[in-house]
């Protein structure tokens, strides 16, 4: 997401997009950078849990930080938004 357009507008322009660009239910790969705390990569897979998703993790070089990618069958845009939001409540989540 990108930090000078205001989260509303931009979950609205996603819904848009995904909707022209697929047919849904479709696979759909989601893409975080979280910091290195067990915590809060636990967290990020149990928002995934029970979906079916498939999850990668990479620690960056320095170890400060894990690159999170998550495959997984989504319902509709609107599941996907759903998605992003509850991942946004883990403090220092970025989402790519």
């Amino acid at each position: 997401m990108t930090p000078d357009k205001k989260p509303e507008e931009f979950y609205i322009k996603l819904k848009a997009q995904l909707s022209d660009t697929s047919i849904w239910p479709s696979p759909y790969l989601y893409k975080f950078i979280v910091p290195s705390e067990d915590s809060k990569i636990l967290a990020i897979e149990g928002i995934f849990d029970h979906t079916g998703a498939v999850i990668s993790k990479k620690e960056s070089r320095t170890g400060k930080y894990t690159s999170i990618s998550v495959n997984v069958r989504m319902k509709n845009p609107d599941a996907v938004i759903a998605k992003y939001k509850e991942v946004g409540q883990i403090e220092g989540v970025i989402s790519l």
